[in-house]
């Protein structure tokens, strides 16, 4: 759901770095979330509930309980925000998926199967899809409708219109011209 990016003022509230578009629903009073922190970090296998989330300069900066000062809150910076969610749960918006309803996928061009979604890379520009190809290769292809025109969830596939050289090599454009034949030559004047 988030990154906790830096310890703001001394009583213990974080910049957090937002992962969802429902920041009201995902970050509202009493949230619990599971840390992602090296297995070392005091915090490992442990989760925090959020006390609340205020906006200072369009930034969110979250209170957590257990976390009373600036020193707490050092402590946990950039630790990642997991929360635990029904894998039924589709999102609101209609062509949009979870990262986890993607990967597994099965990505088809022109009918056959050329690879299997590996993963999502969330990027500010635009998100990429991580398709590990049948020869063991990975190829990030933008997820936008001109290359990904379809997903069906329940057939477990997606459509995939690369534009040329997206998957294969191109040969390139400075190799000379085949030769001529002999008997095509020009005469020499």
């Amino acid at each position: 759901m988030g990154r906790l990016l830096k310890a703001h003022g001394l009583k213990g509230a974080i910049k957090v770095e937002l992962y969802t578009d429902e920041p009201d629903r995902r970050f509202a009073k009493g949230s619990v979330f599971s840390l992602q922190v090296p297995a070392s970090h005091a915090w490992h296998g442990k989760s925090i509930t959020l006390r609340e989330l205020r906006w200072y300069n369009e930034s969110p900066v979250a209170f957590f309980e257990g976390v009373d000062d600036r020193s707490a809150a050092e402590g946990l910076i950039k630790a990642i925000l997991w929360v635990e969610q029904a894998t039924a749960e589709l999102p609101v918006e209609d062509d949009a998926w979870y990262d986890h309803q993607l990967v597994g996928l099965s990505a088809l061009r022109d009918g056959v199967k050329i690879g299997i979604v590996a993963q999502v890379v969330h990027l500010p520009a635009q998100d990429l899809l991580g398709i590990k190809t049948l020869a063991g290769d990975e190829v990030l292809v933008p997820f936008v409708k001109a290359i990904v025109p379809s997903v069906d969830l329940a057939a477990g596939t997606l459509v995939v219109t690369p534009p040329a050289g997206l998957f294969e090599e191109l040969p390139d454009e400075d190799e000379a011209p085949a030769a001529q034949p002999a008997g095509d030559a020009e005469p020499a004047s």
